[in-house]
């Protein structure tokens, strides 16, 4: 027996020793933990310190950017809960575990409940709000940030198409989300409509580095939670830079990279000054030559903004200015020089020397000033307004070759025509005020908002030289101003009812009135017209242990931009009308996060592009009766090991016209235009609307200062016009990016930051955009391709140091 013993008891001892971890973990139980603020939005990166009542053992853990955090605790136990975020007051709570998986959601109240942004409490989608969306945080947006523009810096964003006229990613860029271009994507400034008022249009080019000062940005799919501005046909951008900095700061920001390029930020604030007041400045220059010839880029901006932050009511003031100049590149490289010469820029040409104009720019100024009142009558009850004014002034200038005299109203003199250089001016006032007023209980929040815009644009152009003379100085050929109304009114419902079901509400009206007198091309064309629009949304989610299930409709409703009114006073456009639904669920836990969403967008009267030309004889989009968009978006990311993690996001889809009918305009070999060919197509492909979008990244922490990431972005097949035909279209591409960041800090800096980024790895040739000009000439088609090169491979590198 005793020999027995001598054998037995080692390995019984190390048989315990191996179950203690398994009998420890079965005496143990998950909290899983959400912390949110009173606004049921998200608090990111929170810590959570934990401690078992009349016990000395503690522990600490940091909440991920969505609030959550997981912990293991002692079954039957007490334990106090503290948890601390920069700009919230700590909370202590005590809970009891018992058996099985506790699911436990955690609020913070902010310092001062004004403190909150405006479109944080009005417009963002909440946790649970029944819409796919994306947050997206200051950290994730500024180690990105080298000077390229923000669609560049959504790339990884589900769904989304980025484009460039230079090629690398600085000056005029666009975006399209889920197939729908900038005009159908709703852009807000803290809660204030941003895109264009005529063409619907968000130029991120007039707004420099504004990522330099956004806090965080929510990308929303679909129609989503959108309230003030232009309906969100496609999805909605939410930018935010109302954040209040605790303590004072100073950051200096300075990258090169590619083709010349830089970038040059300085950025400071007081911090809170008797905890009440707070200044923040920032200065940028950005500045490239760009990829395609002469498409260079000069950009300018300042942001300013101070607040009074009382007990119950702050007073926020912005003053955001972006300068831009940029040499023209938006016609494309032709398909004729895409292959010998990939750089080619045609805009400029001077035929009589054969050289190109130094001056062909567009040069414009925009300013923004914002002013922010939000008040706390009580626990209850709450009160926002914003009152704002967007001032847009510039032109862009251009050289012509050959022009006819009669086309600027005058007789010529000597010659029918003359070479001239002219421009085209922009000088407008958006200007108008929106505002919330929100009850708050347990289980029900009701917002009641609206906003009125008011957008008076000038536009006209003046001849500033003439080869053969017969124009006074400064001659105006054409002055047609143009007005547009906007009103709407919405109340929103979110009820949380039987502990995990939520119940998301909303109705809006808007008005919307039209004026203009005159077209560049066509002064003598008047339009006027009025829109009354009624936008429902209803959606239910369920969340538990970490799952957030979703169903929803909406419906949205768009007027026409100011380009489908000049078709004529015989071919005015109609409205168009989206019916949205959508169908989701995600997981978020420690480690990991997954989701699979599916939506169905049917368009009743939706405008596409046909290439007809109207009865002023311009090329115009029509409305289509029935087209659609269908797709699954599926996203996951893991955190394999504490030094590697992975994102993924795949995005499938139709976008399909029930019937389609093309109008070629065509010549015969003399080219005296002929009657226009007609071909009438079913069940054809949406342009720029690719069937797959995916975005794929991992990340390695060899050691704590450093990340290296791998970013790769696969864009599927494009038709550029709505015919489906293979010879126009851009073909599918794979690109591959990476970037190293390293971060050190030290006793006279908060934080030293290192970071390259090499983009286009293996220098893949592919193309962000095109367009497409088909004719039929003497019976044959010539599709007249232009093509939008992306840059090969080339970098940006950066240093950031916060004082």
């Amino acid at each position: 027996m005793k020999r027995f013993c001598v054998i037995l008891c080692p390995l019984l001892g190390v048989v315990l020793m191996g179950l203690m971890p398994l009998l420890s973990e079965a005496q143990q139980v998950v909290l899983e933990g959400r912390i949110i603020n009173t606004d049921r939005q998200p608090v990111e990166s929170a810590t959570v310190r934990f401690q078992e009542i009349n016990k000395n053992d503690s522990g600490k853990i940091i909440a991920d950017n969505n609030g959550h955090f997981s912990l293991r605790l002692q079954k039957h136990s007490k334990y106090k809960i503290t948890i601390e975020a920069i700009g919230y007051e700590p909370s202590s709570p005590e809970i009891r575990t018992s058996n099985g998986l506790l699911d436990k959601v955690f609020f913070l109240t902010p310092i001062t409940k004004a403190l909150d942004p405006l479109e944080v409490r009005a417009i963002r989608a909440a946790d649970h709000a029944p819409f796919a969306k994306t947050n997206i945080n200051a950290a994730e947006i500024q180690e990105k940030n080298l000077g390229r523009d923000l669609p560049y810096l959504l790339n990884q964003t589900p769904g989304v198409v980025v484009n460039s006229d230079a090629g690398n990613g600085i000056g005029y860029t666009g975006i399209h989300i889920r197939g729908s271009d900038a005009s159908r994507t709703n852009v807000t400034l803290n809660g204030i409509p941003y895109n264009d008022a005529e063409s619907s249009g968000s130029y991120f080019v007039d707004m420099p580095d504004i990522a330099s000062s956004i806090n965080s940005i929510q990308v929303q799919r679909g129609v989503g939670t959108s309230s003030n501005g232009a309906g969100a046909f496609g999805a909605t951008i939410n930018i935010s830079t109302n954040q209040v900095h605790q303590l004072p700061y100073a950051t200096l920001s300075n990258s090169y990279g590619s083709y010349n390029s830089w970038k040059n930020t300085v950025a400071a604030g007081s911090g809170l000054i008797d905890g009440k007041f707070t200044a923040d400045i920032r200065l940028s220059h950005i500045s490239s030559d760009g990829y395609i010839d002469r498409a260079s880029s000069k950009l300018e901006s300042l942001l300013f903004s101070t607040a009074y932050v009382g007990k119950n009511t702050t007073v926020r003031f912005n003053f955001i200015t972006g300068k831009e100049k940029t040499y023209q590149a938006w016609n494309g490289v032709p398909q004729d020089h895409i292959k010998d010469d990939p750089t080619y820029n045609e805009l400029g040409y001077i035929e009589a020397t054969d050289s190109y104009y130094a001056n062909q720019t567009d040069n414009y100024t925009q300013s923004h000033y914002q002013l922010f009142i939000n008040h706390s009558f009580n626990a209850a009850w709450s009160f926002s307004l914003a009152s704002f004014l967007t001032r847009g002034i510039g032109y862009y200038e251009e050289y012509e070759n050959n022009e006819n005299y009669t086309d600027y109203g005058i007789k010529p003199v000597d010659t029918l025509s003359t070479d001239l250089i002219r421009r085209k001016y922009l000088d407008n006032y958006f200007y108008g005020q929106t505002f919330s007023l929100q009850w708050k209980q347990t289980n029900d929040l009701f917002t009641l908002g609206g906003a009125w815009t008011n957008y008076d644009g000038g536009h006209y152009g003046r001849v500033i030289w003439a080869a053969n003379g017969g124009m006074t100085p400064e001659y105006e050929y054409y002055n047609t101003p143009a007005y547009k109304y906007d009103k709407n009114v919405y109340l929103k419902w979110m009820h949380d009812f039987a502990d995990y079901w939520h119940l998301f509400a909303d109705m809006q009206y808007r008005h919307v009135w039209h004026k203009m007198k005159g077209f560049s091309g066509h002064p003598d064309l008047k339009v006027e017209r009025k829109f009354d629009f009624y936008n429902p949304k209803v959606g239910i989610s369920y969340a538990k242990n970490g799952y957030n299930a979703y169903l929803s409709y909406a419906l949205a409703n768009k007027e026409p931009n100011r380009d489908d009114f000049e078709a004529g006073l015989t071919h005015q456009p109609k409205r168009e009308q989206l019916h949205d639904f959508e169908l989701g669920m995600e997981k978020k836990a420690g480690k990991y996060f997954y989701a699979i969403g599916l939506y169905y967008m049917r368009y009743k009267d939706q405008l596409v592009l046909t290439g007809q030309l109207n009865d002023v004889g311009e090329a115009t989009r029509i409305n289509v009766p029935n087209s659609y968009r269908a797709g699954i978006e599926l996203q996951a990311n893991y955190k394999f090991v504490n030094w590697m993690d992975a994102a993924f996001n795949l995005s499938l889809s139709k976008n399909k016209i029930d019937k389609y009918t093309a109008y070629y305009t065509a010549y015969d070999n003399d080219w005296n235009e002929l009657d226009p060919i007609i071909e009438t197509q079913h069940n054809t492909d949406i342009a720029y609307s690719p069937n797959i979008v995916g975005g794929a990244s991992i990340s390695f922490h060899p050691v704590d200062a450093m990340t290296l990431s791998l970013e790769g972005k696969y864009v599927g097949r494009q038709y550029v016009d709505n015919t489906q035909n293979k010879d126009r279209s851009l073909e599918g591409y794979y690109n591959q990016d990476i970037r190293v960041v390293y971060q050190l800090s030290g006793n006279w800096f908060k934080r030293f930051q290192l970071i390259g980024q090499v983009y286009n790895l293996f220098s893949t040739k592919y193309f962000t955009n095109g367009a497409t000009y088909p004719e039929y000439e003497g019976g044959a088609i010539n599709n007249w391709l232009y093509y939008f090169p992306a840059a090969p491979i080339h970098f940006m590198a950066g240093v950031q140091m916060d004082l």
